[in-house]
This record gives C-alpha cells, sequence and structure tokens, in this order.
C-alpha cells in the first residue's frame, strides 16, 4: 500500500466516471427492449432493468455460466449472508414462502413456496400456522416434512458452530435464549425449540412470544430453509447441502468453482416457483475482476454472481462497444462513512457534523463512479426501495443541496462548537479489495484536509471485515474515527434494514454492524413500536420518524444511493432485475435463448 498507488488508482475512477457519464448518454439514446434483441444477440441498454427482457425465448437445456469475483461467504443456508448467496440458494434450497418471480418492485411481495399458501395469522399477530405442499421432496425422493423445515430453522441457534448467517428468527422466536439450539438439544429427536409446533408432517406451527410484523419476511430468507438432519455435516454442510430444490450440488472447490447439476427427484408440479430451465449451473471464481469482465464481454460467461457492477476498465469497454448488453439498475445499497463514538472526538455530534459539512459530496459521488456508475448523492440512512423512505427529498443536511461541494464555513463553527477550532487526527479504515472505497477514502481525507481535519487512511484486509471492523474494541484500540462502508436491506422494511446498524440490542462483540454504537433510547423504542405495528401505514410512519432520529443524530455520512453497470450476457433470456435482492438480476428463473 503506497499514497502514490492509490492516489492513481482515484484518478483512474475519476476518469473512469467521466467516460462512464459521456457514454451513458450515448447508451441512453440507443438500443431496442424489444424480445426479439438487437443486433448481436443482446436485448438492448436497460432492456431487463425492472422489466423482462427476452422472456419468450428461454430454452430448456443447456449450462448456465455463472462468473464471480468472491465466493460465498458460506453455501449453507443457515450461514450465508451474501445478497447474491441468497439469491443463487434457491437453486437448490426452497422455504416456506419467498420472493415472487417478478421484477422490480413487485419481486418484494412473498408468494408460497413449499408451504401451499400464506401464512394465516392469528389477529394478536403472535400465531402463524402453514400447510405444507403434497409432492415436495429432497433430492434423495424422500419428502420434506414439517419437522425438517423446523430442524433448519433450529441450526440459526447454533451460532457457536453455524456462526454468520442472519439471527432474526432466533430473536423473535426466542428472544430470551432459552433455546441452546439442535447439537446441544437434549430432546431424543432434536426438535425441543417449543416456539414452533410440528402437529404432523405437512403442518407447522410457529408461536411467537410477542408480535413481529415483518415475520413472514424473515421466514423467506434463505436460513429458513429446511434441513434433513440425517445430513446436517454441521460446519462443513456448506461444501454440499441437501438439495431441496431443482438442482443439486455435483462438485464445489472453494474459491475456484462450483457445479449444479438437475435434482431429478424435484417435480415442477411442486414448486410453482422455478421453471429450472438449464440443465446445468456453474460458477468460476477469478481473483481479477478486470479478467472476468473480458470473459463475459467475450461471451465465455453469461452473468456475474456478484452482481455489484463491472470493474470501471470492464464498464468502459462494454459501454463503448457493447452497451446493449447493460442494465443499469438502482441497488437497494446505501454507500456511507460512519463515525464510531468510541474514538474521540466523535463522541461529540458537532465533530460528526463537521465532516459531514466538510465532506464534497460531488467528489465523493464521482470516486463511486459518478451519477450513473455510482448512484444518486445519499442525503440519508434509508434505502429508496424501502418503505418510509423519502429518497432525496429528506436532505437535513443540504448534501444533495447548498452543502453538495462541501461547506467550509459550517464545518469549521461545527469544529469550534466541539472544542476542536483548529482541526483534529484521525484514521479512516476502509476494505483494501474495494477500489470505489478506497477512492471514496481519498476524496474524503482531501476536502477534510481543507477545514483542519487530517485523516490517514487504513486499508486493512477486506477479507477479515467481521474480525477487525466488527470488533468495537479492535475499532476503538486503532482509532479508527471514520469507516467506510455500505448496507443493503435483508428485507425490504426498516427493521431488515436498519435494525442491526442502530438498535442497541445490536452492538456486537464480534461481527458488529452496529459501527456508530447507537444507544439512543426513543430509536430503540421506535424499533419496538415498529416491529408491533401490524397495519402498513403505521409502519411505514415509524420507519421515516427512525430514519429522521438516525439522521439528526449525525452517525453517518451517506455517499451515494448506489446504482450499478451490471453485463448482461447476450444469450441470456428471461432476465430482469428485482428489487427483492438490492436490484440484483433474480436468478432462479433465468434461461438460455440457445441451449449450448
Amino acid at each position: 500500500m503506497t499514497t502514490q498507488r492509490t492516489s492513481g488508482r482515484r484518478k483512474q475512477a475519476m476518469a473512469a466516471a467521466a467516460v462512464v457519464a459521456a457514454l451513458l448518454t450515448t447508451a441512453a439514446c440507443g438500443g431496442g427492449n424489444d424480445d426479439e434483441g438487437s443486433k448481436g444477440g443482446a436485448a438492448g441498454f436497460d432492456a431487463a432493468n425492472n422489466k423482462v427482457a427476452q422472456a419468450s425465448l428461454a430454452k430448456k437445456g443447456g449450462t448456465l455460466k455463472f462468473a464471480g469475483a468472491q465466493d460465498a461467504d458460506s453455501w449453507d443456508t443457515t450461514r450465508g449472508y451474501y445478497g447474491f448467496m441468497w439469491n443463487f440458494s434457491r437453486y437448490y434450497s426452497r422455504q416456506l414462502v419467498t420472493s415472487k418471480t417478478e421484477p422490480g418492485k413487485a419481486g418484494t411481495e412473498l408468494t408460497p413456496d413449499l408451504a401451499s399458501g400464506l401464512a394465516k395469522i392469528s389477529d394478536d399477530g403472535k400465531t402463524y400456522t402453514y400447510t405444507l405442499r403434497d409432492g415436495i421432496t429432497w433430492e434423495d425422493g424422500k419428502p420434506i416434512t414439517s419437522k425438517d423445515v423446523k430442524y433448519g430453522i433450529e441450526r440459526v441457534w447454533a451460532q457457536d458452530v453455524l456462526s454468520g448467517g442472519p439471527v432474526y428468527l432466533k430473536d423473535v422466536l426466542d428472544p430470551k435464549g432459552e433455546y441452546q439450539g439442535p447439537y446441544k438439544d437434549k430432546s431424543a429427536d432434536k426438535l425441543g425449540l417449543k416456539a414452533i409446533e410440528t402437529p404432523d408432517d405437512k403442518t407447522i406451527v410457529f408461536k411467537l412470544p410477542t408480535a413481529n410484523s415483518d415475520f413472514e419476511e424473515m421466514l423467506a430468507l434463505t436460513s429458513a430453509s429446511p434441513v434433513r438432519q440425517d445430513k446436517d455435516t454441521k460446519s462443513k454442510y456448506g461444501l454440499h447441502p441437501f438439495s431441496s430444490g431443482p438442482y443439486k450440488f455435483e462438485s464445489y472447490n472453494p474459491g475456484k468453482d462450483l457445479t449444479l447439476v438437475r435434482n431429478t427427484e424435484w417435480k415442477q408440479a411442486s414448486d410453482p416457483v422455478r421453471k429450472a430451465y438449464p440443465d446445468k449451473i456453474t460458477i468460476k471464481f477469478f481473483t481479477n475482476a478486470n479478467d472476468m469482465d473480458a470473459r463475459l464481454i467475450a461471451g465465455d460467461y453469461d452473468l456475474d454472481i456478484n452482481q455489484t457492477g463491472m470493474s470501471p476498465q470492464g464498464r468502459t469497454t462494454a459501454l463503448k462497444q457493447h452497451k446493449d448488453n447493460l442494465d443499469n439498475p438502482v441497488s437497494g445499497y446505501i454507500r456511507y462513512a460512519v463515525f464510531p463514538q468510541s474514538v474521540k472526538p466523535f463522541d461529540n455530534i458537532e465533530c460528526r457534523k463537521a465532516v459531514i459539512y466538510g465532506a464534497d459530496h460531488v467528489s465523493l459521488q464521482n470516486a463511486r463512479g459518478g451519477p450513473i456508475a455510482g448512484g444518486d448523492i445519499g442525503t440519508n440512512m434509508l434505502p429508496p426501495a424501502v418503505p418510509g423512505s423519502e429518497g432525496q427529498k429528506y436532505d437535513p443536511y443540504e448534501l444533495a443541496g447548498a452543502n453538495k461541494k462541501g461547506n467550509v464555513d459550517k464545518a469549521k463553527e461545527a469544529l469550534k462548537a466541539c472544542g476542536q477550532p483548529n482541526g483534529f487526527k484521525t484514521t479512516i479504515a476502509v476494505r483494501n479489495n474495494k477500489p470505489a472505497e478506497v477512492a471514496t477514502a481519498e476524496s474524503l481525507q482531501a476536502s477534510l484536509k481543507k477545514v483542519g481535519i487530517t485523516a490517514d487512511i487504513d486499508q486493512y484486509d477486506g477479507s477479515q471485515t467481521t474480525g477487525i471492523i466488527g470488533s468495537p474494541e479492535n475499532v476503538k484500540k486503532k482509532g479508527y474515527g471514520i469507516i467506510i462502508m455500505g448496507w443493503g436491506p435483508d428485507f425490504p422494511s426498516v427493521q431488515g434494514y436498519g435494525m442491526p446498524l442502530w438498535d442497541s440490542k445490536y452492538i456486537l462483540e464480534s461481527g458488529n454492524n452496529n459501527f456508530a454504537l447507537i444507544k439512543d433510547k426513543t430509536i430503540d423504542g421506535l424499533f419496538d413500536t415498529y416491529v408491533t405495528t401490524l397495519d402498513d401505514a403505521g409502519k411505514t410512519k415509524t420507519a421515516t420518524e427512525i430514519n429522521h432520529k438516525v439522521m439528526e443524530g449525525a452517525y453517518y455520512l451517506p455517499f451515494v444511493f448506489e446504482k450499478f453497470i451490471n453485463w448482461r450476457g447476450s444469450n441470456l433470456a428471461n432476465v430482469y432485475t428485482t428489487d427483492a435482492y438490492s436490484g440484483m438480476y433474480d436468478f432462479v428463473n433465468l434461461g438460455l435463448k440457445s441451449a449450448k
């Protein structure tokens, strides 16, 4: 790591952003989006952005080829937390309910999967009852039972063995932490969690101690997939999960490749969600994103599994030569800086405001890739797709308005108010494997210098996030006053997005995401109100209030409401982006135009 090298990278990112903006102006005018596609077989620029491209051209058969620059955190349905893993895992795992296979916002609605219908919910919102479909089977042909669903969910409690995945179900069904998980379960059948009842093999009943209005959304997460006890290899399960979906694992070499083949015991009649077009699905993992993008452009692979946008080099080439293969969706992510209150002087709100006002928000946006490849300037902390968001209309610090280039006078007023009239020194922590994050850190460093704040940049190992910035003790020890990060919703609500970031109950010793260490009784109380509010209008109102309280605390400097430029291979059919997976393509029903 050298300053010279990262400064060069920033200049390249700025130059690439300018090229992208110019090329996208042209791209927006060209390219069809009819079903037949344009010259070269691609459907046209933005043809699959919130709408279906080439739906009628999908054929049964062939090999769907993914490329990726990063493997999943785990392919274990309990442990996986990466958005692309949740998306991909629907090939080999099913849940009681899942997201609709429809483009855009419609994809966030729930539809029955293993269950024959959505939940029958009691009037007090505490009891959820499901009946399983007929004909649902494991990859060896044995029926999937309600006990398999219960056991799969119980694995969430085994955090000492299966750490990493979301724990919403554990927190909602067992808030006192009384159940010890299936591996420590003393009951003969290892099904001792009292909050879930299985009166017969087709019926499963959830009994919540306290109502939670997003509970069915939690059951749509991959962590609620069934797992069969006799196939549970515990910490090794992610190497070869046992399939309940239309595809099963054939081979997996971590960090290198993964191959799924058809599960011949899966029955289309039992699964209204999945079309299962390809015969085989492969992933090849690359160590260099530029190499991967070149292979995508060459047609060797169909799409990028990570779905976080092409590299600057790849997208510049693609925009010049293959704009009909590109989509420019708004992701569900916000990219931001956050101020841990344990690191002085960020325990003082005025010092936090000094950074917010001192930052050049246009420069930060350009570092992320500009308005098109990076996104709109972020003005608050609730993503546009989450109910309760006001988008850029809510801009309490005028980050997209009067102060978009930074406001030196306001920053210096804030410094004076926090007792640091001459500025102060701090450290910005940033992942070393995220060039756009490094570029934003350098942009922030440069603008803060103008107001007297000296910020060193520490590029840490991006693959070790959980133990480095996820440890409040380490953050304090390292003096990380500013952390560069991003976050998207686990499910489309303020609970599914903001609770791990802002609720004091979610401050953890390891794997922490409440980096600001927010302990605000008002915010905690609003979350308590939200989860017990059963009407949508009330939930939306509370979500807005939570976002306002977070912004009033000046805990965050939002950079952008993120957008991506993603590659769509010319042979892909039935392809569309979905808000259910933060603007990614919906993997589960992708098909190929020619089964080669």
